[in-house]
């Protein structure tokens, strides 16, 4: 009797810093996960960028070599941030480099992922924030509905981008106050030393330079001058304020709801939970989700083929 060549579900998590995957098994088997370095549907608008994609998916199949042994992906589902409404270039490329089907390839926004790894459609209200910022809801019909997430060059506010951003303007702002505070300031000095100089051309040019995800680490740097640099509380206070601003939006538009906080800006610092509990209604329950969003795309990528 001839054995069925084995086939897989294999589900992408990318964000600008790091790109997750999971590969299960047909009956549902976790086979492997991992990680590789992060990507954007943004990059797709140029050649360099494509280029950067095709190089970045490369180093996920070949990390797939040992698990697949020369068996086939069957389906693929990729959330990728910097994607509104699919991206068909994109789709196109991940059919290519895993040897899938176009048919058999879908490309969403990584929050739309996100929000499958924390509720159920219509149960409660994402507050993402990782490099960015964003409040998804997925109802019951399964419309995608999100408030934030138009960019760290437009908005983004309480993502680690907006705190990295806001540290520098405050610094400097405060410099045109008093002049030389810096020396003084823990959180100047460390944020100095990661953009290069004391001078605000170096911080100009770190923003200009840099991509986002690179200058959204910078937020763990305000993260541990919160105890010790009130300006770092102040910007940390007032990412809390922000992300809540998020959920506040979402609770207005759809009703009560539970929220819940997801991505790596949220776990800096208890003060940014703590500023969310102050700005939102007191009987909104809250709480930290630990979102395994590469799962959650492999199990819908399982889901398509069973369906």
């Amino acid at each position: 009797m001839t054995t069925a060549p084995k086939q897989f579900a294999l589900g992408i998590d990318a964000g600008g810093t790091q790109a997750r995957w999971a590969l299960l098994s047909l009956d549902g088997e976790v086979v492997a996960t991992g990680y590789a370095s992060g990507l954007s549907g943004m990059q797709m608008h140029t050649d360099t960028g494509r280029a950067a994609v095709q190089v970045r998916l490369a180093e996920i199949v070949n990390q797939l070599l040992p698990f697949t042994h020369g068996a086939s992906v069957r389906a693929l589902v990729a959330g990728v941030t910097g994607v509104g409404a699919g991206n068909p270039d994109l789709a196109a490329m991940l059919s290519d480099s895993f040897s899938v089907s176009c048919e058999s390839v879908r490309v969403v926004s990584d929050i739309e992922i996100a929000f499958h790894a924390a509720f159920a459609p219509g149960e409660g209200y994402l507050i993402y924030a990782g490099t960015g910022s964003i409040a998804a809801y997925i109802d019951e019909a399964g419309a995608l509905h999100r408030a934030g997430g138009r960019g760290v060059q437009l908005d983004d506010a309480g993502g680690g981008y907006w705190i990295a951003r806001e540290a520098l303007r405050r610094i400097w702002r405060r410099e045109d106050e008093s002049p030389n505070a810096w020396h003084d300031s823990p959180l100047a000095k460390i944020l100095f030393e990661k953009v290069g100089g004391e001078s605000s051309i170096y911080a100009a040019r770190f923003l200009v330079e840099r991509d986002r995800g690179e200058i959204g680490l910078l937020a763990i740097e305000v993260a541990q001058c919160a105890d010790a640099d009130p300006l770092a509380a102040e910007i940390l206070n007032d990412a809390g304020a922000e992300l809540a601003r998020l959920a506040n939006a979402m609770l207005h538009r759809y009703g009560t709801r539970k929220i819940a906080l997801g991505g790596r800006a949220t776990h800096l610092h208890p003060s940014i939970e703590a500023a969310m509990r102050r700005n939102l209604p007191d009987d909104i329950a809250m709480q930290f989700q630990s979102l395994d969003s590469h799962s959650a795309a492999a199990r819908l990528a399982l889901k398509s083929i069973a369906s």
